[in-house]
């Protein structure tokens, strides 16, 4: 089997984290990515966060260029960051980008496991999964777990997505099937543009693969988390099935 630090002394690596409030986690975590992928570069994408989140990344990259931070006027949220973080991977070049949230709900030292695999000719899309045997999820509530698992199921019926773990951050993309996702490609408001996101690159006919891993609810800040973040994922996740079954999709297709 290919390591993954063997790859990447010849294929360059982006690992991206949308940041807001996560000055409690930031430092430890561009850590613990550095420790796992050594090679690998990161771009935080830091949205105004007002403890200082941005700062210290400021700090941090005058001594490592291996780190750089953009800097965005407000709270813009995690759809847009990651559609960021891919145009930056695609302008410059990268080979693969991968995501995490930047709370340690998603272990970095996992990291290679999930660039091992997207470094298989037969993976476009890798996600950590917390739903195929092996994953599990520590420190949520029975309530919680339930919700999760019915939205996932939700998910992959309405949209026809080939994975288990559809509403999950922790996953990792070949660059060259990014370059056919148009900036505006992901429309849905909040945390829904995790699933949409998976829809619209099984529409480009990317392959997807999964990986297990533990995932454990973070220890310091605040989750981002709420009802109507919930509310605007279904409803969001109702009119891309609509079109998903109606074959009412407009866009570009990948051969």
């Amino acid at each position: 089997m290919v390591l993954a630090h063997e790859e990447e002394a010849v294929k360059r690596t982006l690992v991206v984290v949308a940041t807001y409030n996560e000055v409690e986690n930031i430092a430890q975590l561009v850590e613990a990515i550095f420790f796992a992928l050594p090679r690998a570069e990161i771009l935080v994408i830091d949205d105004n966060s007002p403890d200082g989140t941005g700062d210290w990344c400021d700090s941090y990259q005058q001594q490592d260029s291996r780190l750089r931070c953009l800097h965005r006027s407000g709270k813009l949220g995690l759809g847009s960051a990651s559609i960021e973080g891919f145009r930056f991977a695609v302008d410059s070049e990268y080979d693969f980008v991968l995501t995490l949230d930047a709370d340690f709900s998603h272990p970095p030292e996992h990291l290679p496991a999930l660039l091992n695999r997207l470094n298989q000719p037969d993976c476009d899309v890798v996600v950590g999964s917390r739903y195929i045997k092996g994953g599990k999820i520590e420190g949520w509530p029975l309530k919680r777990r339930i919700m999760s698992r019915l939205v996932n199921l939700y998910a992959r019926v309405a949209l026809r997505i080939p994975c288990r773990d559809c509403s999950g951050a922790f996953r990792g993309y070949k660059v060259a099937v990014l370059r056919d996702l148009p900036p505006e490609a992901v429309q849905s408001q909040g945390y829904a543009y995790l699933e949409e996101l998976l829809w619209r690159l099984k529409r480009l006919g990317c392959q997807f693969r999964e990986v297990p891993f533990t995932f454990k609810d973070r220890e310091f800040g605040e989750t981002k988390i709420n009802f109507r973040e919930a509310r605007q994922a279904i409803w969001a996740i109702l009119t891309l099935g609509l079109r998903e079954w109606t074959g009412a999709l407009s866009g570009p297709q990948r051969k």
